[in-house]
C-alpha cells in the first residue's frame, strides 16, 4: 500500500508516511495490539480467515480515534454464521491454522474462533548466518468473537485475543512477547436516528529476554504494559444533510518499565526494578458529516484530550537552564497523586468534491497528540524496547498533517488511479543522544532528545481490482527529516541541521499481480523495492593515549543497501460443486525467489587495530512453502 513500509526484513512493525513504528494505533475491536506481527514480521498477528474488515487511516483520521501521530489500523473480526457451522483448516511447513464459526443459538447468538501455531524451527536451519541456524522461533495466536442479539434494539459483542512469540537466539538467549486482549461491547438503538455503543476492556502486552550464556551472568528481563479502557460512541442522524458523531473515552495506563532478575541460583546478577508508571488519558469528541450538495461533502470534528500523569512516583528535579544530565540532578520529589497534566484540542477536517461521475478530489487537515512512546536504539519493535509515558520531563509528541488527493476510475471502472500529496510537521519527535543507555535507566530523560520533524511525500496507486488478471502497482516518494538545534538538549545533532530520521526511505515501489487460469488454478506474484534505511557509520580511526577509537559520520549520513524481494505462489483448488461438503486447495510457492541477501543490519567492529564492516542478512536464501487448506 502506498505510504506504508515494513520496518525491515525479520522485523516487527511498519512505518506510515515516515512515522515511527510506535506512532501507529493498532486496534482489534477497539482493543490495542502493541505488536502486530509474528515470526520477525513474516506473518500478521491477525488470523486472516476470521477477519471481516481492515481499515487503515493515514489521513482523514476520524475524530473518535486518537493517541497516535501516524495512522490507525482498525481490524474487525467477522461474526459467525447465524444459521450453520462453517470453518477451515490448513497445514503447511511453517504453520497450521484453524477457524470455525456458527450459531450458539440460531439467529440469536453466534461464535467465531480462529487459531494458529507454528513449527518453523527448520527454517532457521536454512539461514546463512551460523548463529541464526542454531536458533529457534515459534508463535501461536487465538481470536474469539461472540455476538448476541438480545432484541431489535440491543446487541452484545465479546472479542478476545491472545498471542505469544518466542525466539531463542544461538541456544542461550531467548526473547518473548505476547498480547492479551478482551473487551465487551453493547450496542443500543435509542431511536431510528440515535445509536449508542458502549465498550470496555483490558489490554496486556508482555515482553522480555532471558539470557543463560553462563550461570554466573544469567538474567531475566521483563516489561509489561497494562491498560483498561472504556468508551462511549454515539451516532445521530440529524437530517439528510448532517450526521453527528460524539463520544468520550478513557484509558488507564500501568507500565512496568523493567524488572531485572538473576536467572538460577548460581547467578550473581543484582536484581533491579525500574519504578512503575501510571497515567489516565481521556478524550471527548464531536464530529459532523455534512453533505453540502451532490458534489461536496465535509467532515469536521474536534477532539479534546486530557492527560494526567499519576503517582506514586519519584521525579528527578534538574538544574534549570542547563542540559539534563545525571550531574545536574538537584533533588528528587515523591508524588502520590497528580504529577503532570497535558490538555489540548485536536482538529479533524476533511473535504470531498466530486469532479465528475468517476473522479473526486479530497483534502484533509489533522492535528494529533501522542502520550505513550517507544524508546529504542533500533528501528523495529523488539523485546528490548522501552515504552514510556509522557511526564514532567518528556513532553507529548505533537503532529499536524495536510493531505490532498485525486481519485479516478476509468475503463468502465475496471481500473482505478489515485494520487496523494502530504506534508507533516512534528514537534517533540523523540530521538536519542549518541551512546544513549536505555535499558534499566532510572533517569532515561537524560538520554532523550526532543526534535522537530517534517515529513512530506507523494503516493501513486494504479489498481485493477477485478478480472482474470488483477493486481496493482504502487509507488511512494517519502521523506522524514529531523532537526535538533536546542543548546539545552545536551547534544546538537549534525550541527543543528536537518538529518534523515530512521524511517526515511525515499523510494518505495511494489507490484502485485494475480492471474486466474481457470476457476481452479491461479498464480500470484509480487515485486518489492525500497530504499535502504539511514545509518551512522565510522569514517576514521584515531589513537589517543594508547587507546584506539572510532570517529563517526554525521547521524544517518549513509544508508544500508536497497531492499528488493520477489515472491510467487500457485494455488490449485478442488472442484467447486455446490453440494460438496468440503472444499480444498493446495498452495505452493517461494519467498525471496531471487535469494537476494537483503541486509538486516550493517555494523563495524575493531579487529587487530583495523575497522572491519559486516553485513547481516536474515532471510538471505529462497524459502519455499507448501500448504493444504480445507473449508467446510
Amino acid at each position: 500500500m502506498p505510504g506504508v513500509t515494513s520496518v525491515g526484513e525479520a522485523s516487527n512493525g511498519f512505518n506510515v508516511r515516515g512515522g515511527a513504528a510506535d506512532q501507529n494505533l493498532i486496534l482489534l475491536g477497539d482493543a490495542t495490539v502493541f505488536n502486530p506481527t509474528h515470526l520477525f514480521g513474516f506473518f500478521s498477528a491477525f488470523h486472516p480467515d476470521i477477519v471481516k474488515q481492515v481499515e487503515l487511516y493515514k489521513a482523514s483520521i476520524p475524530e473518535k480515534f486518537g493517541g497516535r501521530l501516524s495512522s490507525v489500523l482498525d481490524v474487525t473480526l467477522q461474526d459467525g454464521n447465524a444459521n450453520k457451522w462453517t470453518g477451515s483448516a490448513g497445514i503447511g511447513p511453517l504453520t497450521s491454522a484453524v477457524s470455525i464459526g456458527g450459531p450458539l443459538k440460531k439467529e440469536k447468538a453466534t461464535l467465531s474462533f480462529g487459531g494458529r501455531t507454528s513449527y518453523s524451527n527448520w527454517i532457521m536451519k536454512q539461514l546463512p548466518d551460523k548463529e541464526y541456524r542454531n536458533s529457534r522461533a515459534s508463535f501461536y495466536d487465538m481470536s474469539l468473537r461472540v455476538s448476541i442479539t438480545l432484541n431489535k434494539k440491543n446487541s452484545l459483542y465479546l472479542t478476545g485475543y491472545t498471542s505469544n512469540d518466542g525466539f531463542k537466539f544461538n541456544r542461550d538467549t531467548s526473547f518473548q512477547y505476547g498480547n492479551k486482549n478482551i473487551n465487551i461491547k453493547w450496542k443500543h438503538v435509542f431511536s431510528s436516528r440515535l445509536t449508542g455503543v458502549f465498550t470496555g476492556g483490558v489490554d496486556n502486552y508482555q515482553y522480555g529476554v532471558t539470557s543463560e550464556s553462563n550461570d554466573v551472568n544469567a538474567f531475566r528481563l521483563r516489561y509489561t504494559i497494562n491498560q483498561q479502557f472504556f468508551r462511549t460512541d454515539f451516532n445521530y442522524v440529524l437530517n439528510d444533510k448532517h450526521q453527528l458523531n460524539a463520544g468520550l473515552q478513557s484509558i488507564m495506563y500501568r507500565l512496568f518499565p523493567g524488572n531485572y532478575q538473576p536467572q538460577g541460583s548460581a547467578s550473581l546478577v543484582q536484581a533491579k526494578e525500574i519504578e512503575r508508571e501510571k497515567a489516565l488519558e481521556s478524550a471527548i469528541y464531536l464530529g459532523d458529516q455534512y453533505r453540502v450538495n451532490s458534489k461536496l461533502s465535509i467532515s469536521a470534528g474536534l477532539r479534546w484530550n486530557l492527560y494526567n500523569y499519576l503517582g506514586p512516583r519519584t521525579v528527578f528535579q534538574y538544574t534549570p537552564g542547563v542540559p539534563k544530565d545525571t550531574t545536574t540532578i538537584i533533588d528528587t520529589v515523591s508524588y502520590s497523586g497528580s504529577i503532570q497534566k497535558w490538555t489540548a484540542p485536536e482538529i479533524r477536517l476533511n473535504l470531498r468534491y466530486l469532479v465528475g461521475e468517476n473522479s473526486s478530489l479530497k483534502l484533509s487537515f489533522t492535528t494529533s497528540r501522542q502520550f505513550i512512546h517507544m524508546l529504542s536504539n533500533t528501528v523495529t519493535l523488539s523485546p528490548t524496547d522501552i515504552w514510556k509515558l509522557s511526564d514532567r520531563n518528556i513532553r507529548p509528541q505533537e503532529g499536524m498533517q495536510l493531505s490532498a488527493g485525486y481519485y479516478q476510475s476509468f475503463a468502465k471502472n475496471k481500473w482505478e488511479l489515485s494520487m496523494e500529496l502530504y506534508f507533516k510537521h512534528i514537534e517533540h519527535y523523540l530521538d536519542f543522544k549518541s551512546g544513549a543507555r536505555l535499558l534499566m535507566n532510572e533517569h532515561i530523560e537524560t538520554d532523550i532528545i526532543n526534535t522537530k520533524g517534517k515529513a512530506y511525500g507523494v503516493e501513486l496507486l494504479l489498481k485493477k481490482p477485478e478480472g482474470r488478471l488483477n493486481g496493482w502497482f504502487s509507488y511512494t516518494y517519502s521523506r522524514i527529516l529531523l532537526k535538533q538545534d536546542d543548546p539545552l538538549a545536551g547534544e546538537t545533532i549534525n550541527r543543528g541541521r536537518y538529518y534523515p530520521g530512521n524511517a526515511d526511505r525515499p523510494h518505495n515501489a511494489s507490484l502485485i499481480v494475480n492471474y486466474r487460469f481457470s476457476h481452479r488454478m491461479s498464480l500470484s506474484g509480487n515485486l518489492i523495492f525500497t530504499t535502504g534505511r539511514p545509518i551512522t557509520l565510522p569514517i576514521a580511526v584515531f589513537n589517543q593515549g594508547g587507546s584506539t577509537g572510532l570517529l563517526y559520520s554525521d547521524r544517518n549520513a549513509y544508508r544500508i543497501p536497497n531492499y528488493f524481494r520477489s515472491d510467487i505462489s500457485f494455488t490449485l483448488e478442488g472442484n467447486h460443486k455446490v453440494q460438496q461438503r468440503f472444499h480444498n486447495s493446495w498452495s505452493i510457492g517461494a519467498y525471496n525467489l531471487t535469494a537476494r541477501e537483503n541486509p538486516y543490519s550493517v555494523y563495524y567492529v575493531q579487529e587487530a587495530g583495523q575497522v572491519k564492516g559486516y553485513q547481516l542478512s536474515i532471510f538471505g536464501t529462497i524459502i519455499p512453502f507448501l500448504s493444504y487448506k480445507i473449508k467446510f
